[in-house]
């Protein structure tokens, strides 16, 4: 089906009360993995290249170009989101390039420079018809820094969703990036006060290290785009170990990375279903 706008799908995803999941992706076997996922949840998803990645392939034409024909392919709605862009010029080549989402990262300037240059960002964006998102409150994780403790307060919250024109804003409720446990302590009453106060779609990063019963219940409390990465890097990647240990002598690295996008696509699945609220049984 054609390539689904982000904006359209946050607005269904925040109109119908579930969770939108969003998820990183790295490589080829990242994006077949989560559209087969999608597809057997028969649900939505946005595909997310962030800068880190862009910069990881020295480019981010090839794995966008990627992104977008995958996208177009798919038997359900998907979406492409360019992820924690610092740079103006990344963000204008996405935008180029027919990626219909960008998030735009310049949380960790002060509040004032922030809203100006989000500001900038956003009246570009939008005379393109590209939905953005930003972030206020620094979420943890990124380049080494773990700040769980950092918090989004509503009222600066709802005044920035104003004063710059966002879309979507990610906000800093106890998740932190990278995290390997899911021991994260989510503040549920935040997340319903930021809830009220904004009146934008809210985004939680970090989610990966939410357990499965906190996710659902900040999805309740206000949470729509829901966006991932090292979960589903550890399933891959625990599957392609595997793989490597029963197939030693093999130097076909189809064998291994098939492993790697099969646990992929099923990790993709449960979690696409429990961010619906579908029981685990309906997915057997």
């Amino acid at each position: 089906m054609p390539l689904v706008g982000t904006g359209t799908l946050v607005s269904a995803a925040a109109a119908h009360r579930y969770g939108l999941g969003a998820f990183n992706v790295i490589q080829l076997e990242h994006i077949t993995a989560i559209i087969a996922g999608a597809e057997q949840a028969g649900t939505p998803a946005i595909l997310q290249i962030s800068e880190n990645t862009a910069r990881f392939h020295g480019a981010l034409r090839p794995l966008a170009a990627a992104a977008l024909a995958a996208a177009e392919a798919a038997q359900v709605p998907v979406s492409v989101h360019l992820d924690h862009a610092t740079s103006l010029e990344l963000v204008e080549e996405a935008v180029a390039l027919g990626v219909p989402s960008v998030m735009y990262d310049a949380s960790t300037l002060p509040y004032d420079e922030n809203v100006a240059a989000t500001a900038a960002l956003v009246e570009r964006c939008h005379r393109h018809g590209v939905w953005v998102e930003a972030e206020l409150g620094e979420v943890g994780g990124k380049d080494g820094v773990h700040a769980p403790g950092a918090r989004t307060d509503p009222e600066e919250a709802a005044a920035f969703a104003a004063a710059t024109g966002v879309d979507g804003l990610a906000v800093a409720v106890g998740t932190s990036h990278a995290m390997l446990v899911r021991d994260a302590v989510l503040d549920f009453a935040l997340i319903s006060a930021l809830r009220d106060a904004v009146p934008v779609s809210l985004v939680l990063h970090g989610s990966s290290g939410v357990g499965d019963v906190d996710l659902i219940k900040a999805v309740d409390s206000g949470m729509t785009k829901i966006n991932m990465a090292t979960r589903l890097n550890a399933a891959f990647t625990k599957a392609v170990r595997c793989a490597l240990r029963t197939r030693a002598t093999s130097v076909d690295p189809r064998h291994h990375l098939k492993a790697g996008r099969e646990a992929m696509a099923q990790e993709t699945l449960r979690l696409l279903r429990l961010l619906r609220h579908v029981p685990a049984e309906a997915s057997a």
